[in-house]
Formats: structure tokens, C-alpha cells, sequence
């Protein structure tokens, strides 16, 4: 009994579902359901048949619940196995896998043509202010932006 609850005391911090949790679990329920069966007989409420009911639908679904993860576990374990089998039947021997490798020149790095076209600025530029009155760039952008309001303004007007 003493190493039962020590292994339910473990398990309570070990990640997943252990075999000591489920069947502590299991037997809570167990109680429960007699509790809820006593109090029926003591008193004849339909109350204690709804919370059987919902006391053992809670208790399936923890069972379905602690099954369906062991399946999946089990599944992970054998895809690692196989992947591992894989990596290991791979990695012996000749592989007909090419690999690349990455081409690094010697001497001096080649740079582009020495020849360099010089295009000519076509159109007029035009500054909307004094570069030292411009002040911040949000503030540039702002009086833009209520530029094109007061105009579009001033369009709709005429």
C-alpha cells in the first residue's frame, strides 16, 4: 500500500497517463458511484441517477480518453524506431545521395564591367522647400498630405 501511494505520488508529475494514476483513478469513481447509489436508496431523488449518469460519462471518457493517448504514444514510438532504423541504414555505407558543396574561388574576387554608362537625369525636379526648413520627415510628409487635401478641395469647389 505504502509503494502504491508512492508511485500515485509520482505519477501525479510525470507527464501522460501512468498505470498507478488510472487505476486510482478508476477506483475514485468506483466510490463515487457507490456514494451516489447509497444516497439514491437513502432518499429516492432522481438527482443522484443524473449525477451517476453524468459521473459515469465522465468516467468513460477518462478511460477512452487515457486508451486513445496510449495508441498515439505507441504509434510515435514506432515512427521514431522506423526513423531511426532509417538514419542508421542511410548513413552506413555508400549513399547514392549527392551533396553539394559550396564552390569558394581563389585569387582575387572578379568585380563588375569597368565601363559604367552614366544616365542623364531627364525632367525638372522640383523642391518643395529649403532642405534646412524641411524639419522632420513626418512633418514633410504631413504638409504634403494636406497639400493634396486643400487641392482636391479646391477642385471640387470649381
Amino acid at each position: 500500500m505504502a509503494s502504491f501511494v508512492q508511485e500515485l505520488w509520482e505519477s501525479i508529475f510525470t507527464p501522460g497517463t501512468t498505470p498507478t494514476l488510472l487505476i486510482a483513478t478508476n477506483a475514485t469513481f468506483a466510490c463515487l458511484q457507490l456514494v451516489l447509489l447509497l444516497l439514491l436508496v437513502a432518499t429516492y431523488s432522481i438527482h443522484f441517477v443524473i449525477l451517476s449518469f453524468i459521473c459515469g460519462g465522465l468516467w468513460w471518457s477518462i478511460n477512452w480518453f487515457a486508451a486513445e493517448l496510449k495508441i498515439a504514444q505507441e504509434k510515435e514510438a514506432k515512427e521514431k524506431a522506423r526513423s531511426e532504423q532509417r538514419a542508421a541504414t542511410h548513413s552506413s555505407g555508400d549513399s547514392e545521395t549527392e551533396v553539394e558543396t559550396p564552390f569558394v574561388a581563389k585569387g582575387k574576387p572578379k568585380t563588375g564591367s569597368k565601363e559604367v554608362e552614366v544616365t542623364e537625369q531627364t525632367g525638372d525636379l522640383k523642391l518643395r522647400a529649403e532642405p534646412s526648413s524641411w524639419g522632420t520627415k513626418s512633418t514633410v510628409s504631413t504638409e504634403d498630405e494636406w497639400e493634396k487635401v486643400s487641392e482636391n478641395e479646391n477642385e471640387k469647389d470649381k
